[in-house]
This record gives C-alpha cells, structure tokens and sequence, in this order.
C-alpha cells in the first residue's frame, strides 16, 4: 500500500521526472531495514502479503520500540487486482513466535519483544498465512504524510467529539480532513460503539483515502514533502526495485480494496482485558487471506487453537465478559 504512494510519480515526463525518482529512491533508500524474512515474490509479480504496523515512537522517531496499536495484513494480487486488508486487534491473545521460553499474551507485544521479525512470524502463525514483508509507520506521522498530500477525503460513519483525541468535532456523512484531523479520526476509541473495532475501520479507511490522494496527480506538488516524511517515519524490508515493482505491476490492485478484521470475544486474563479469537474466527481469516493469495486453504491448527480446546468453559457466543485461562506447556 505505501508502496504506491512512495512512488506516485514516477511515470510522469522530463526533468520534474527524474527529481521526483532520485527523491524516491532517497527516501526509500532511508527506510529499508533487512530482516530474516526474504522473499522474491514482488520481483516475480506474484501476490504478496505485507503486514502493517503502526506504532508511537515519537515525532520522526525510527526506533524498533513500543507495542504496535495497528495491525493490518494487507495481500495485494496482480492477477485478481484485488487488495485484501484484514486488521488484527492490538488485544488479540497470541502466542510470540520467537522467545526462548513459552510466552502468549497480547499480539501487539510481539513487535516491543521481537522487532518486526517476531510481529510477522506472530501473525502468521495466528492465521496460517505466509507474510513475507512488513512496513512499520509512526502513527505521529500520519499527520504529516495527510498534509503531504493535501488532506484526504472520508465519510464519516457517526457524528462525534472525543476528549481524548482532541476534541474536534467530526459530522456524519462526507468530510475533507486535514492531517491533525487525519490522525484525530483514526486514533478515537472511546466514542465509537464498537470499540476497538471502529476504530481499525476508520483506520483502514484513512489508509485508502491516502492512496487514493497519494496516486492522484494533484498531489505531485507535495511530492518532496512526502519523501521526507516517508524517509523519518517508515521503516520496511522492501527494497526501491520493490516499490518500482508494486508500482509497474500491482497499482490496479489498488482500485479494488477489501477491509475485514478479526473478531474477537471479551475476555479477562487475570487482571488484563484480552480479545479471544474463535477457532472457527481464525479459521475464516485464514480462508480469506489464503484465497486471496491464490493459496488452498489449510485447518487452523496454532497454540491459541489449543488454548481454546483447554477452555471448556468459555462461550464464544457470550457478549459479556469472561475469564480465560494461558496454560503453560507444564500445566
């Protein structure tokens, strides 16, 4: 996905031309950071999934620290020109993959414990799909990459004023938001109905809305901007030939975006607030990434499958909250 709006740019002509692509290719350059996980699947224009992280490390921060609030497996297909977004809950109880010892809390974690390798082995592990590449923004930034492109455009689905965000009055029905407001509306939680949940829409929502500026010509004008921005801010295991690749050969993905989530169920784990995911919820994410991807679908079979056998008596029909129990290897 900011893969296409990194490169926006680079097919118009003459001289503006070749100082938008050495920009690019600056700005790229800046953000790429190698990890375990290394895959040929964009050179050879196949699908691919990428995973999504959106953390707070400070204005222009780049450093691997704090938990990721936002996670989004995003696969994009050439063939089908088709982009799949689905958006795991921070609250998700996971095992991360990686630790020397046992060690399941909330999914978000992984990227604070492990760095980018350890949120893609989690997530993959979660829903049984192959992830190949990751790209972690500062959600500071957000505003700023808003602004780059002049603002975006959104509907808004429920009127409201959130103290926590700010305070800024957002109207049902279309809005053109500004970066302060960009950030302001996919960072509210506490007054949508639906929690975290609305949330990842609203976030999914943005994201679009950006591609979509990002790719428009209007936006050419703030291209500078936005390589800096994206310099400071994004960091990500693909490489510049990748992002000229998703550019070539995966943009008519982009005019054709699905959202979904996971869906968890209330839960208390001691003393902490846990999102529990049905085996029959994971199972059906994983069908939906996997097809996506062009991939047969396979049963899910992970620690939290086995976490959830274990649990006899939680309801995962209940809508109020309930006690759930992380057994030990041991127990």
């Amino acid at each position: 996905m900011i893969g296409l709006i990194v490169v926006v740019g680079l097919f118009t002509t003459g001289a503006y031309a070749l100082r938008l692509y050495s920009q690019a290719k600056y700005a790229i350059n800046n953000t790429y950071h190698a990890t375990k996980h290394v895959s040929t699947d964009i050179a050879n224009k196949k699908p691919f999934a990428v995973l999504l992280l959106g953390v707070d490390t400070g204005a222009d921060g780049r450093i691997e620290k704090g938990n990721s609030d936002t996670m989004i497996v995003a696969v994009v297909n050439p063939k089908t020109k088709k982009t799949t977004m689905v958006s795991i809950p921070r609250d998700t109880a996971a095992e991360l993959i990686g630790t020397k010892e046992f060690n399941m809390q909330k999914i978000n974690a992984a990227y604070n414990v492990g760095g980018s390798d350890m949120a893609i082995n989690t997530v993959s592990k979660l829903v049984n799909v192959p992830i190949s590449y990751y790209l972690t923004i500062n959600m500071g930034a957000l505003e700023k990459v808003v602004n780059a492109v002049g603002g975006i455009d959104v509907v808004v689905p429920f009127s409201f004023q959130d103290p926590y965000t700010g305070n800024q009055k957002f109207t049902k029905g279309p809005m053109h938001l500004n970066g302060n407001m960009a950030l302001a509306y996919s960072r509210m939680r506490h007054s949508d109905p639906e929690g975290d949940y609305g949330r990842q829409k609203r976030q999914q929502q943005v994201i679009k809305a950006i591609l979509k500026k990002a790719i428009s010509v209007g936006s050419l004008g703030n291209f500078t901007k936005l390589m800096d921005t994206i310099s400071k801010n994004i960091a990500t295991n693909m490489s510049f030939d990748d992002m000229q690749s998703i550019f070539l050969n995966y943009r008519d993905a982009a005019k054709t975006v699905s959202t979904d989530h996971l869906q968890g169920v209330n839960a208390w784990v001691g003393d902490g607030a846990y999102q529990i995911a049905s085996d029959a919820e994971m199972q059906r994410i994983s069908n939906k990434l996997r097809t996506a991807l062009g991939l047969q679908t396979e049963t899910i079979s992970n620690e939290e499958t086995k976490q959830n056998a274990k649990n006899t008596q939680f309801d995962f029909k209940a809508t109020t909250d309930q006690n759930y129990i992380i057994f030990t290897p041991y127990d």
